[in-house]
Protein backbone atom coordinates (compact mmCIF):
# COMPACT_ATOMS: atom_id res chain seq x y z
CA UNK A 1 0.00 0.00 0.00
CA UNK A 2 2.82 2.40 0.88
CA UNK A 3 6.30 2.62 -0.59
CA UNK A 4 9.33 4.72 0.30
CA UNK A 5 11.83 5.20 -2.50
CA UNK A 6 15.22 6.80 -1.92
CA UNK A 7 17.33 8.40 -4.62
CA UNK A 8 20.35 10.65 -4.96
CA UNK A 9 23.17 8.47 -3.70
CA UNK A 10 26.44 8.05 -5.52
CA UNK A 11 30.19 8.53 -5.45
CA UNK A 12 31.54 11.90 -4.36
CA UNK A 13 34.96 13.24 -3.41
CA UNK A 14 35.70 14.37 0.15
CA UNK A 15 34.36 17.87 0.68
CA UNK A 16 31.66 17.37 -1.90
CA UNK A 17 27.88 17.42 -1.60
CA UNK A 18 24.95 15.13 -2.31
CA UNK A 19 21.21 15.51 -1.89
CA UNK A 20 19.17 12.43 -1.01
CA UNK A 21 15.43 12.21 -1.57
CA UNK A 22 12.84 9.88 -0.05
CA UNK A 23 9.45 9.85 -1.74
CA UNK A 24 6.46 8.19 -0.13
CA UNK A 25 3.59 6.93 -2.25
CA UNK A 26 0.41 4.95 -1.75
CA UNK A 27 -2.68 5.25 0.40
CA UNK A 28 -1.29 7.94 2.68
CA UNK A 29 -3.47 9.86 5.08
CA UNK A 30 -0.64 11.64 6.88
CA UNK A 31 3.06 11.32 7.65
CA UNK A 32 4.43 11.93 11.12
CA UNK A 33 8.14 11.68 11.99
CA UNK A 34 10.56 10.97 9.15
CA UNK A 35 14.15 9.84 9.67
CA UNK A 36 17.37 9.16 7.83
CA UNK A 37 19.51 6.27 9.03
CA UNK A 38 22.79 4.96 7.69
CA UNK A 39 24.73 1.73 7.97
CA UNK A 40 28.39 1.38 7.08
CA UNK A 41 29.94 -2.06 6.46
CA UNK A 42 30.52 -3.85 9.75
CA UNK A 43 28.86 -1.07 11.73
CA UNK A 44 25.54 -0.72 13.52
CA UNK A 45 22.74 1.25 11.96
CA UNK A 46 22.97 4.90 13.00
CA UNK A 47 20.19 7.49 13.24
CA UNK A 48 21.40 10.46 11.23
CA UNK A 49 18.54 12.96 11.35
CA UNK A 50 14.87 13.32 12.25
CA UNK A 51 12.17 15.74 11.12
CA UNK A 52 8.72 15.94 12.66
CA UNK A 53 5.49 16.71 10.85
CA UNK A 54 5.79 20.25 12.13
CA UNK A 55 9.32 20.65 10.82
CA UNK A 56 11.36 20.29 14.01
CA UNK A 57 14.72 18.68 13.35
CA UNK A 58 17.37 16.75 15.22
CA UNK A 59 20.79 15.52 14.09
CA UNK A 60 23.47 13.09 15.14
CA UNK A 61 26.53 14.92 16.49
CA UNK A 62 28.61 13.47 13.66
CA UNK A 63 26.64 15.36 11.00
CA UNK A 64 25.59 18.57 12.77
CA UNK A 65 26.47 21.63 10.75
CA UNK A 66 27.05 19.59 7.58
CA UNK A 67 23.72 17.84 6.89
CA UNK A 68 20.27 19.40 6.60
CA UNK A 69 17.03 17.44 6.72
CA UNK A 70 13.88 18.89 5.19
CA UNK A 71 10.50 17.77 3.89
CA UNK A 72 7.85 18.82 1.41
CA UNK A 73 4.56 17.69 2.88
CA UNK A 74 2.66 18.44 -0.33
CA UNK A 75 4.89 15.97 -2.17
CA UNK A 76 5.24 13.45 0.68
CA UNK A 77 8.99 13.75 0.19
CA UNK A 78 11.91 14.14 2.56
CA UNK A 79 15.39 15.33 1.70
CA UNK A 80 18.88 15.14 3.17
CA UNK A 81 21.31 17.78 1.95
CA UNK A 82 24.81 16.53 2.74
CA UNK A 83 27.69 19.00 2.52
CA UNK A 84 31.38 18.77 3.40
CA UNK A 85 31.21 15.01 3.02
CA UNK A 86 33.89 12.88 4.66
CA UNK A 87 35.02 9.32 3.93
CA UNK A 88 33.41 8.25 7.22
CA UNK A 89 30.02 9.28 5.80
CA UNK A 90 30.26 6.32 3.42
CA UNK A 91 27.27 4.06 4.09
CA UNK A 92 23.93 2.87 2.80
CA UNK A 93 21.39 5.55 3.70
CA UNK A 94 17.83 4.51 4.55
CA UNK A 95 14.73 6.60 5.10
CA UNK A 96 12.04 5.69 7.58
CA UNK A 97 8.61 7.21 8.06
CA UNK A 98 5.72 6.84 10.46
CA UNK A 99 2.69 6.92 8.19
CA UNK A 100 -1.03 6.85 8.79
CA UNK A 101 -2.48 4.71 6.01
CA UNK A 102 -6.03 4.89 4.78
CA UNK A 103 -7.83 1.77 3.60
CA UNK A 104 -11.29 0.95 4.91
CA UNK A 105 -9.97 2.44 8.16
CA UNK A 106 -7.00 4.45 9.34
CA UNK A 107 -3.97 2.75 10.84
CA UNK A 108 -0.43 3.77 11.63
CA UNK A 109 2.66 1.88 10.55
CA UNK A 110 6.38 2.40 10.07
CA UNK A 111 7.90 2.03 6.62
CA UNK A 112 11.50 1.81 5.39
CA UNK A 113 13.02 2.55 2.03
CA UNK A 114 15.32 0.17 0.19
CA UNK A 115 18.47 2.22 0.80
CA UNK A 116 20.81 4.23 -1.38
CA UNK A 117 24.59 3.93 -1.37
CA UNK A 118 26.72 6.97 -0.59
CA UNK A 119 30.45 6.59 -1.14
CA UNK A 120 32.88 9.37 -0.26
CA UNK A 121 36.29 8.70 -1.73
CA UNK A 122 39.01 10.36 -3.75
Amino acid sequence: QVQLVESGGGLVQPGGSLRLSCAASGSIFSINDMNWYRQAPGEQCELVATITAGGSTNYADSVKGRFTISRDNAKNTMYLQMNSLKPEDTAVYYCKAAIVVVTHRLYANVYWGQGTQVTVSS
